[in-house]
């Protein structure tokens, strides 16, 4: 490389510094707005955006075998529920954690949780690592729909925190209910067959395998297991392979928020 060229490629670094940083601009833009505006510190809640929630219903009919503007009519439902947004608001503002949470209720990829309960009537769901019991609220809503429509479940979530689930209460808490202790044992003692498994817990990659195997014999022919860390493990994609199932990954983009984003990833039986 010649000195004119070695040069010149000095020259242009502040261009390219420019061009790389505009893409972090907003971000940076919305950390200082989030700073202020949100108590958040864990477990990042935001809204999708209109184009990524239109995915997410193509996403979704394909796992679930149905239309998208059915499984779009089954996102929009949850958004639209206003019982279950006060239901949130109300119980975080009462929480003696509400220094760590916002009352504004936002779902993210959760709606997609949702809308594969509506669609696939469960009657039994399982979701490890419950947190706040904000997803747990949403499939609770599931399934209080699908059982006015003659088609019951239920919920059993785990947690190793006694105070998690503390949004899971009445109505919601009709159709489910948080199990404490280590998840792998709550797992192993869970009898019955198990519709829709949602990996969500210790985000350890060897403890969601583990998770896996645990179930792996309770599953129902047609269930679905969700990984909610698949944006960046393969677990899922690894166990599905391995006992034979089709295996997708939807990539959220949330709106108005730093956080990139995390997914919803699916391991299930093509139909």
């Amino acid at each position: 490389m010649s000195i004119r060229e070695k040069t010149l490629r000095w020259l242009v670094v502040p261009m390219r510094l420019i061009t790389a940083m505009s893409y972090y601009r907003g971000d940076l833009q919305r950390v200082s707005r989030w700073l202020i505006a949100s108590r958040e510190h864990t477990n990042f809640t935001y809204n999708l955006t209109n184009l990524n929630r239109r995915y997410m219903a193509r996403f979704l009919g394909i796992v679930c075998d149905e239309t998208p503007e059915v499984m779009a009519g089954y996102l929009r439902e949850v958004l639209e529920d206003e019982k279950l947004k006060e239901h949130i608001a109300k119980l975080t503002r009462e929480s003696d954690r509400n220094y760590l949470a916002d009352d504004e209720p936002r779902y993210a990829r959760r709606i997609g949780w949702y809308a594969i309960v509506r669609a696939q009537k469960p009657a039994m769901v399982v979701e490890t690592g419950v947190d706040k019991g904000l997803g747990s609220c949403l499939l609770a809503a599931a399934l209080m729909k699908n059982s006015e429509e003659g088609k019951p479940g239920y919920l059993y979530g785990t947690d190793i925190n006694p105070k998690a689930g503390y949004l899971l209460q009445a109505p919601y808490n009709q159709f489910g209910k948080v199990l404490y202790g280590d998840s792998i044992e709550s797992l192993n003692e869970l009898e019955g067959t198990i519709d829709l498994f949602i990996n969500d817990s210790d985000h350890s990659t060897d403890y969601e395998m583990r998770e896996y195997e645990a179930v792996e014999a309770k599953l129902s022919p047609n269930a679905i297991i969700i990984g909610d860390n698949s944006h960046f493990s393969d677990k899922l994609i690894n166990f599905s392979e391995r006992s034979n199932r089709d295996f997708l990954f939807f990539q959220e983009r949330p709106e108005n928020h730093w956080y990139p984003g995390g997914g919803i990833g699916v391991a299930y039986q093509r139909r």
